[in-house]
């Protein structure tokens, strides 16, 4: 029997992180000693605060179907977070809980996109936001940039971008960024959002990382620079990062009554709804602090200044001090063009480390940035040690002399 597959999904491929890591846990259930950067996910476990509220959750029998829009106490609890965190007011009804910070994306674009939209993205990006605009018949423009302006786009940048554009839509901006780690400051959000503005097109600002924030710099929503930049804007947010919670599946977005609404709807037909346990869990994550927070915060800015630091110490490496999440992007073009391997492209060259050397990284092309590849600094600081190092000799015995 022959299938008729859609061109939808055709045109999607597999998240280049998630099969890194299923390659190095296979590797690993071989025997092999495989340290693994290519995991976007904290290595620290779930508060106890946190589980204690799940487990009674579990013993209060609060074990079925909720809302699809999410719990309203949670809804209260994140509108909460919102005035307390980003000084931005937001109702319950305008705030719709996805099971994970993808699904609300989903939802949204489903919601704004009609076929040939154009939806902008900085590049590099997070690997399911090209996707993620494919599936509903948009089209990703990406907007290159620099690690000289570390990784961030300019206003005029985008301004030159949409004016040259025939059906904008909306600019997907992820700050702390995955995977470069950019923080945008407030004068450059206030610029890029005048320019939104001008163009009459919506913000997606996917701020997952926003508690990971190192240097004393500071997490700003573009969404709180005004009431009419914040009525343009779908903030996306969870408990994922900040709270060691991936596997608990919860996300959210806050944005316009008309959009959120629209996107409930279509997540009533797909998803239905999070699951009543992780709700009541995220509702105390988000009311409640036992400081697990910042000290995993601590940890990861000790870990990314021993990665950067080692990184920058390997011949004709590059690397960039990131201010948020828990990645960095160093450049190994000069390997790449020097190499005696046959290595043309960063897929080969993390399919040689993985292979010869037993270090799991994700390829730069995965990202749009091929000269580069992603280190999560999520792991031990032993394992980023030995991780570095062998990451340092692969590179050095590839080399032409």
């Amino acid at each position: 029997m022959s299938f008729q597959i859609s061109h939808r999904a055709k045109a999607i491929k597999p998240s280049p992180t998630l099969t890194v890591s299923a390659l190095a846990k296979k590797m690993r259930s071989e025997g092999i000693d495989v340290i693994n950067f290519g995991v976007g996910e904290p290595d620290f476990n779930t508060p106890d605060y946190i589980k204690n509220a799940a487990i009674k959750a579990i013993n209060d029998n609060f074990t079925r179907y909720t809302e699809s829009s999410g719990i309203l106490e949670l809804r209260q609890a994140i509108a909460a977070k919102l005035k307390r965190d980003n000084n931005i007011d937001c109702n319950p009804q305008d705030i719709l809980v996805s099971p994970g910070a993808k699904a609300s994306i989903t939802a949204v674009l489903m919601t704004i996109c009609d076929p040939r939209d154009e939806i902008l993205i900085p590049s590099p990006y997070w690997v399911s936001y090209t996707s993620l605009v494919e599936m509903v018949d948009a089209f990703p423009i990406l907007l290159p940039t620099r690690m000289a302006s570390n990784f961030k786009i300019s206003a005029e940048q985008l301004d030159e971008a949409l004016t040259s554009l025939s059906n904008p839509k909306a600019l997907i901006l992820n700050s702390p960024n995955n995977p470069t780690g950019s923080v945008y400051k407030l004068k450059e959000l206030e610029k890029i959002a005048e320019v939104c503005r001008k163009h009459d097109i919506m913000i997606i600002s996917d701020e997952i990382y926003e508690k990971l924030i190192y240097d004393g710099m500071k997490h700003v929503s573009i969404a709180s620079i005004s009431d009419e930049v914040r009525e343009r804007t779908i903030l996306i947010n969870g408990v994922s990062k900040a709270y060691a919670m991936t596997g608990w599946r919860l996300g959210y977005a806050a944005g316009p009554t008309e959009i959120i609404k629209r996107a409930a709807r279509i997540q009533s037909h797909t998803t239905s709804c999070v699951n009543s346990i992780t709700q009541k869990a995220a509702v105390v994550a988000l009311n409640e602090c036992d400081g697990s927070v910042e000290r995993m915060r601590n940890e990861f800015e000790k870990r990314r200044n021993f990665l950067v630091d080692e990184l920058n110490k390997i011949p004709n490496v590059k690397c960039s001090m990131p201010h948020g999440a828990f990645y960095t992007m160093p450049s190994i073009s000069y390997y790449l063009h020097n190499n005696n391997l046959g290595i043309k492209n960063s897929v080969q060259m993390c399919e040689y480390i993985l292979k010869e050397y037993h270090v799991a990284i994700v390829a730069g092309s995965a990202f749009g940035a091929d000269k580069f590849v992603r280190f999560s600094y999520a792991t031990s600081l032993e394992n980023i040690k030995e991780g570095v190092n062998r990451f340092k000799n692969a590179l050095l015995n590839c080399v032409k002399h």
